[in-house]
């Protein structure tokens, strides 16, 4: 946690990844993020993983250092109270529908420089998943050896989209900062997948190729980069990137013979070259077969380490809870005291400011646990009506 967004406020009104993600980053950098949910939890409150007694780890670690109102929004009067904390605020990030109560035109008909960053599925208002998206733009049918297409588990465009909207929501703020000038930015997970496809080469690669790529299994395109078993059996990930690392790696291995009598038969030099050590794979990789399996993992580490090359065994995720270079010994983590009431290492911002101090992550709010807080200072509703709101059921509380 930092505090460089100190004295910005932002209601949010969302659920599942991309949406509170956008939230999460700016509260973590010290925005108070005041999230806005349905009595008694949103369609996400309770999604796995979840604890014995059915609290959701999932949504503890997205919401945490947020602030929690809860309203019913299936009645006009929770609607309302809702409309007019978005407006008393003036940032709102969302992931519901563009029409409807919601819609930025209505919000801002009586808050013109009002901010309002929308998440959504496709670009024309229809839903989408990361996983749908995904398959939408080809990776599954890159991943894995084929010939089935394989999703990979790791839900990447709500996190990009996520994490673009922060971006654009701060920009819309300088914006307005400069002109006075609201609006509403739009960001649909499917331009984030296909445009991070074009970003990285993609789409002018199949263009011009008139082909998809092959499928490569855990090698890298373009690089010198692909899983080798040990001879104690670990299966470890080396890459290449650079000359030097190159160089380092054929002598740690004890290879400069065979490699150069490889680069003799077929006019080549691999020293400067990744395409080229890419596109003689089939003569490299097994002479790094043979020489990594005659050799135990730990020694070839040390090696590699010396030798400023670029390698990790693979793991489980049990595994890699317990390093302390990621976890145990890392200090975006800290403690916090969770709703679920289970102890566990919590993230806070990843980035480090070298000359600030680092704040201890905060804990995820239960829902409702500020509905009163909030009512009373941004809407200056009284303590009396506030009291009429939660009695009538509009208003929860923690």
């Amino acid at each position: 946690m930092y505090d460089l967004l100190t004295g910005l406020s932002v209601i949010e009104a969302s659920s599942f990844v991309a949406s509170p993600t956008a939230g999460l980053y700016c509260a973590q950098m010290g925005a108070e993020v005041i999230r806005v949910d349905q009595i008694g939890g949103g369609p996400d409150f309770r999604r796995w993983p979840v604890t014995d007694g059915n609290d959701s780890l999932y949504w503890e670690n997205l919401n945490r250092a947020k602030k929690s109102v809860a309203l019913d929004l299936g009645r006009g009067e929770g609607r309302d109270l809702l409309q007019a904390l978005v407006r008393a605020t003036g940032q709102f990030i969302t992931n519901f529908p563009v029409g409807g109560f919601l819609a930025h035109e209505v919000l801002a008909a009586e808050r013109p420089d009002l901010i309002t960053v929308r998440i959504m599925g496709w670009a024309d208002g229809s839903p989408a998943l990361d996983y749908t998206v995904n398959n939408s733009v080809g990776y599954p049918m890159l991943t894995g050896t084929g010939p089935d297409p394989v999703n990979h588990v790791l839900p990447a465009w709500d996190l990009l989209s996520g994490a673009y909207a922060a971006f654009a929501l701060l920009a819309a703020i300088q914006r307005r900062a400069v002109t006075g000038k609201g609006g509403e930015v739009r960001v649909p997970l499917s331009d984030v997948a296909i445009g991070t496809v074009a970003n990285l080469g993609g789409v002018a690669e199949v263009l011009y190729s008139g082909a998809n790529r092959p499928r490569l299994g855990n090698a890298v395109y373009g690089l010198f980069g692909r899983d080798f078993v040990t001879a104690d059996g670990q299966r470890t990930m080396i890459v290449v990137v650079t000359p030097r690392q190159w160089a380092n790696l054929v002598a740690a291995l004890g290879l400069d013979d065979a490699i150069a009598a490889v680069e003799a038969a077929r006019g080549v030099s691999f020293a400067k070259d990744d395409g080229l050590r890419f596109t003689h794979r089939d003569a490299l990789y097994p002479l790094f077969e043979r020489a990594i399996a005659s050799r135990s993992h730990s020694d070839l580490a040390a090696a590699f380490d010396a030798g400023g090359i670029v390698h990790s065994p693979y793991r489980t995720m049990l595994d890699a809870v317990q390093d302390p270079a990621l976890v145990t010994g890392n200090p975006i983590f800290g403690q916090a005291d969770n709703p679920s009431g289970f102890a566990y290492p919590a993230a806070g911002a990843f980035a480090t400011l070298p000359q600030d101090a680092r704040q201890p992550p905060r804990p995820a709010p239960r829902n409702g646990q500020h509905s009163e807080e909030i009512l009373m200072d941004r809407l200056s509703l009284p303590s009396s009506e506030i009291a009429r709101l939660i009695d009538a059921g509009i208003v929860g509380i923690a």
